[in-house]
């Protein structure tokens, strides 16, 4: 049943415990299980409590999340409640290309949870590196990008599994098909870049940058 249809079984008097969770990030049905709950029951009231403020539900019961989003205002004359992160060209390829690996992993794989080690990571950027890159130096530089993608709340540490990382289901709602396709287009004019300095623009160029409203 879509949540926003089902029965309001939730008092009213929840709503604002709820509303405020929600502001504070992205609310996931296995570690926020009451004000899930809540969520689910109270949805409809939700959606039409956000509006008003130009904002939009993005409830996903079958993935287990739920967050708010910024409605398009192409005027600008809304304020942003939700605030944007600038993405580093290094940032905004890590997660296309992770993006790009969740897609993989739900068409061939029945397994609910991908998991990736570093390594793995180092490997799938890795073809997007010349062969004379300084191995040193692009290690330091993908921990930094990991860092920022954690950090995001895209990729999640396992605990007592040092440098393995679940790679969070919300990706597929942050980094949706319009995202690609326009960091795509970015990308095909930083190719040649690429291939003279490891993930990163080239000396004296503006590094390439895509937008995501913060998780």
């Amino acid at each position: 049943m879509n949540p926003a249809e089902a029965p309001e079984t939730r008092t009213p008097e929840e709503l604002p415990a709820v509303v405020t969770r929600l502001f504070k990030g992205v609310v996931y049905a296995e570690t926020d299980e009451k004000i899930w709950q809540s969520l689910l029951g109270l949805a409809s009231h939700v959606r039409d409590y956000v509006a008003v403020l130009g904002l939009d539900l993005i409830l996903d019961e079958s993935e287990g999340y739920a967050f708010l989003k910024s409605r398009e205002d192409p005027d600008g004359t809304l304020p942003r409640l939700i605030p944007r992160r600038q993405l580093t060209f290094d940032v905004s390829l890590l997660l296309a290309l992770l993006r790009g690996r969740m897609l993989e992993f739900d068409t061939n794989s029945s397994e609910l949870r991908l998991i990736m080690t570093e390594q793995d990571i180092a490997d799938m950027v890795s073809v997007f590196l010349p062969e004379s890159s300084n191995e040193a130096r692009i290690l330091d530089r993908l921990s930094a990008n990991i860092k920022k993608v954690v950090e995001l709340g895209f990729l999640r540490r396992l605990r007592n599994q040092p440098g393995t990382y679940e790679v969070a289901r919300i990706l597929k709602a942050y980094v949706d098909a319009q995202w690609l396709e326009e960091f795509d287009a970015r990308l095909a004019d930083y190719r040649a870049t690429l291939t003279k300095e490891p993930l990163a623009a080239a000396r004296g160029a503006a590094p390439l940058a895509t937008e995501t409203e913060s998780p």
